[in-house]
């Protein structure tokens, strides 16, 4: 886009900052809210991938270039006000939170106060490192990240059983159920053959970005095949049993679920 003149209808305020808001394109999600100024929206148009300011650090932020969970920007809305930005994206590595999660808005008011109900889908030292100490991150203390482990596979277990009775406009997995068995089979079909270019694709060159394109797709398989089983009211557990026994370990997890 070489016409700037677009960016001349953009409010930004008193710091030349304008809030971003992160939806993921096709659940609708918000995963983030982050800060942009003239130079970084004007790249985020260009580059197609998502480019914030970062207030702390005063320079601009390529989102993903520490982590590698880049942001593909499908489409960029202003509000009515020309205050506020929109961007629809899709999440490389599924993973949009520095803590690990898919989503920063992991936390719920319940009548208990702030309850976490989102998963910790990697630790954060295994995606910054030594980096992992940001300002956001000194924060936490042990006890808190520990309080914060989410088992996913049960997680995912429990929201599939309440999106199935869910209003179809709620949420994409409860749009999935009301549209019936062939609607979930036809997108694990999608994801599979995805799955296979992606493979092929990291195999001919071994990058960062063809690896996060091979995790994005494999998430999606697995995530799929888990709303097949929603559809029939199996656990998921069941699944991991048949692993366990195929290794001769499923003493081992009978044992373990006697624990719980």
């Amino acid at each position: 886009m070489n016409n700037t003149q677009w960016l001349d209808e953009v409010k930004f305020n008193e710091q030349g900052l304008i809030p971003a808001i992160a939806q993921h394109h096709q659940t609708g999600r918000v995963l983030m809210v982050a800060w942009m100024n003239r130079e970084s929206l004007a790249l985020t148009a260009e580059k197609s991938q998502a480019v914030y300011y970062s207030r702390s650090r005063s320079k601009l932020w390529h989102k993903g270039e520490e982590s590698g969970h880049f942001q593909t920007v499908h489409e960029i809305r202003l509000d009515c006000d020309a205050d506020v930005i929109v961007l629809q994206i899709e999440q490389h590595g599924g993973i949009a939170c520095h803590t690990g999660r898919e989503s920063c808005f992991y936390r719920r008011l319940t009548s208990n106060g702030w309850e976490i109900v989102d998963a910790q889908l990697k630790d954060p030292n295994q995606i910054y490192g030594e980096k992992s100490e940001n300002a956001h991150s000194k924060v936490m203390n042990a006890s808190t990240a520990q309080a914060e482990q989410v088992d996913v596979l049960h997680y995912l277990g429990q929201m599939m059983a309440e999106r199935k009775s869910a209003d179809p406009d709620s949420s994409y997995v409860a749009k999935l159920y009301h549209k019936g068995l062939n609607k979930i089979l036809e997108k694990i079909g999608e994801e599979s053959f995805e799955t296979v270019i992606a493979a092929k694709d990291f195999k001919q060159e071994a990058t960062l970005d063809h690896q996060n394109d091979l995790i994005y797709e494999v998430a999606d398989v697995w995530f799929h095949t888990i709303v097949m089983l929603g559809y029939f009211d199996l656990d998921i557990q069941l699944v991991l049993n048949e692993l366990a026994r195929r290794q001769g370990l499923s003493g081992l997890v009978e044992k373990a679920n006697r624990t719980h």
